[in-house]
């Protein structure tokens, strides 16, 4: 990793941080205005689908947002072996979360999520 002065780490990982933060809450808001659920845990609650905003871009937002905050981590800490975090971060969530969330959400909203599916990248 680069060796930036810690000044600059702080200033470049805030921003990303920052960045992280306004994809995620701005895509927590476009849930909150459908009215539907913002928990990952019960996505079989899912009264709607949310295709507008930020999720014309990518289907996981709030996950990337997340992802931003643990690169922003990695560079604050500038340590190769941080960079495993976005990593690993980035597996897990994807065969974890995103895939099981996926299936459930086929099974609600069937022809219209395969269609937002082949329009919209999981990520960016």
């Amino acid at each position: 990793m680069l060796q930036l002065p810690a000044s600059v780490r702080v200033v470049v990982a805030l921003a990303i941080a920052s960045f992280g933060g306004v994809v995620a809450m701005g895509a927590s808001i476009r849930f909150r205005r459908a009215k539907t659920t913002v928990n990952p845990l019960k996505p079989q609650n899912a009264s709607s689908l949310v295709t507008a905003g930020i999720y014309r871009y990518t289907r996981n937002p709030m996950y990337l947002g997340l992802l931003f905050l643990v690169v922003a981590w990695a560079m604050l800490l500038s340590s190769p072996f941080a960079l495993l975090g976005p990593v690993a971060f980035v597996s897990y969530i994807g065969r974890f979360q995103i895939v099981p969330e996926e299936r459930v959400l086929s099974a609600l909203f069937g022809a219209e999520y395969s269609a937002y599916q082949s329009q919209v990248r999981r990520w960016l």
